[in-house]
């Protein structure tokens, strides 16, 4: 299937795994770019050197395209970006919207820049500043997400920008896709579809959680760090929620938080930058700017650990409809033939019945 998004890529199918801190690491982004899809690794929780060191496992295993997701507001992103240049990355994703000096600086290299918008204002920002094409996620999606659903906030974009959109939040399967693409996008980005592959590293438990839910087990909260977060309900969460369980979650955040800080490299100073670029504007006391800059070992503590009683499992709201764990192959493999059999009985239906056709005429002479 060829779109604006596989033309500019270079991938077979308009799909595309999203950066999934913990997640979207060599194997899962190997798997995907194997499969013809675009595969994102996940940088902010890896050191330079670890992403870097990711980057050439992936290149080792697979001559098609992959992207990196990159924090902008990092202390570190220039650092990060002269390694994916360096590097011959395709595509440079960004949760939040780069500087037009950063976007100029990856343009010039060849590389492609792919930020995620949860507004139309932002998507039209970005456009302007050179970006190639914009992820849109609506509420739907998992992780820090908006509040206007995707049905609303696609179309929004389509029609703003002049770049290939991709859409998030909601997508799961051939159906989704064909309905992004009726709305003008130029493919899906899917995250927990992915994490919930035989090709994720997340521990058996955390997908079995996942593979329960029902609608009712996923929620968007603010407890964890003060902004819009949707995940599965877990304990820490409730407590979180119920507000008895805070001070003995800032006691394990400064804890897991000095852990983070020796994985990372990071010093205190630049921890705490990093939870206040998170605050997007948002008037955060100082627990919560804490517990954002702590976030990624609250993920790491279930999407590594396995701790399901201890960590935060970002989810996108279609995690109730998933009921198996394909292989990366075959999931993409099963979109698209879904999606091809979709928009075959869709060309069908826009034909008159048989019986209603006009007979051909004879030819002279019959």
């Amino acid at each position: 299937m060829r779109t604006a998004l596989t033309d500019l890529v270079g991938v077979r199918h308009p799909i595309v795994q999203t950066g999934m801190g913990w997640v979207a690491g060599p194997r899962l982004v190997t798997a995907t770019a194997r499969a013809g899809a675009l595969g994102i690794l996940a940088s902010a929780t890896m050191t330079p050197e670890q992403l870097r060191s990711a980057v050439r496992e992936v290149r080792s295993r697979t001559d098609a395209p992959f992207g990196v997701n990159l924090r902008a507001d990092a202390g570190d992103a220039r650092e990060r970006v002269r390694i994916i240049v360096e590097e011959g990355v395709r595509v440079a994703s960004f949760a939040l919207a780069p500087s037009r000096e950063l976007i100029a600086e990856l343009n010039g290299a060849g590389v492609l820049v792919v930020p995620s918008v949860g507004a139309r204002r932002h998507a039209e920002k970005v456009a302007a500043w050179g970006a190639d094409a914009v992820i849109v996620q609506g509420g739907e999606g998992g992780g820090h997400t908006g509040e206007v659903a995707t049905t609303v906030l696609l179309p929004q974009v389509v029609d703003a920008v002049d770049i290939p959109v991709v859409a998030a939040g909601g997508f799961h399967d051939g159906r989704g896709l064909v309905a992004a693409l009726a709305y003008g996008a130029a493919g899906v980005a899917m995250g927990t579809r992915f994490l919930l592959t035989s090709d994720s590293t997340v521990p058996d438990a955390v997908k079995a959680r996942y593979l329960a839910a029902t609608a009712k087990d996923i929620t968007l909260t603010r407890a964890v760090d003060g902004l819009p977060h949707r995940m599965l309900r877990t304990e820490m969460v409730a407590e979180l929620e119920g507000g008895a369980g805070r001070l003995r979650a800032l006691y394990g955040a400064v804890r897991r938080a000095s852990r983070f800080r020796r994985l990372s490299g990071l010093s205190w100073p630049g921890m705490i930058r990093d939870g206040l670029a998170m605050r997007h504007g948002k008037e955060l006391s100082w627990s919560q700017v804490l517990l954002a800059a702590n976030t990624p070992m609250l993920l790491r503590a279930a999407m590594v650990e396995g701790r399901t009683d201890l960590g935060i499992m970002a989810s996108g709201q279609v995690a109730a409809l998933i009921e198996d764990l394909p292989s990366v192959a075959g999931l993409v493999e099963r979109v698209m033939a879904d999606a091809e059999g979709i928009l075959a009985g869709l060309g069908a239906m826009s034909r008159p019945p048989l019986e209603d056709r006009a007979a051909p005429s004879s030819p002279p002479g019959a």
